[in-house]
């Protein structure tokens, strides 16, 4: 009888203990897992507000980048060097090359739809200036950038729609 009675008496000790071995286990699983949950959101926080700016900076020079290859634009500020127009629509691609190997990096800042509609937009253009040298009647530079004005006048530059695009992006963060 002695054996049953130091049994009974040792589950009567060990079953509140258990219990609250069992309870303390679980309130600190939760308080730790509570813990990270708020050094989570503290650090994305953070995070959020030192990269707002360069998010921001990204879209500006992205917007920048729009204006300054949108065909009408391009036109006035690239000059042509002689009056050859395969030459002139050379410098006009290789411009917005350079004007687009020069922003790069931005990709790290703005969506991949962002991107590929503003690499779209470069695409589109360099082949509106393509297409234009094609035809037969054009035979000087001056004549290849009158074509490409007149063509501008009768429809939206591709820029034009990734420029929203953007607008609309940057409008979302606020």
């Amino acid at each position: 009888m002695e054996f049953g009675t130091k049994l009974i008496d040792a589950l009567l000790y060990a079953i509140p203990a258990l219990i609250t071995g069992l309870v303390a286990y679980y309130f600190f699983k939760e308080h730790t897992k509570n813990e990270d949950g708020r050094r989570r959101f503290l650090l994305q926080k953070d995070m959020q507000v030192n990269a707002m700016p360069l998010r921001l900076q990204a879209y500006e020079r992205m917007a920048i980048f729009l204006e300054r290859i949108t065909p009408t634009k391009l036109i006035v500020r690239v000059v042509p060097t002689s009056s050859n127009k395969d030459s002139y629509e050379n410098l006009l691609i290789a411009n917005i090359e350079q004007e687009f190997e020069h922003n790069l990096a931005q990709q790290i800042y703005i969506s991949d739809d962002c991107w590929s509609i503003i690499s779209a937009a470069k695409n589109a253009t360099i082949q509106l200036i393509r297409k234009a040298s094609l035809s037969e009647k054009i035979d000087s530079a001056d004549k290849l950038r009158e074509v490409i004005l007149n063509e501008m006048m009768e429809k939206r530059a591709p820029s034009d729609t990734a420029l929203s695009y953007i607008k609309q992006e940057a409008s979302q963060m606020w």
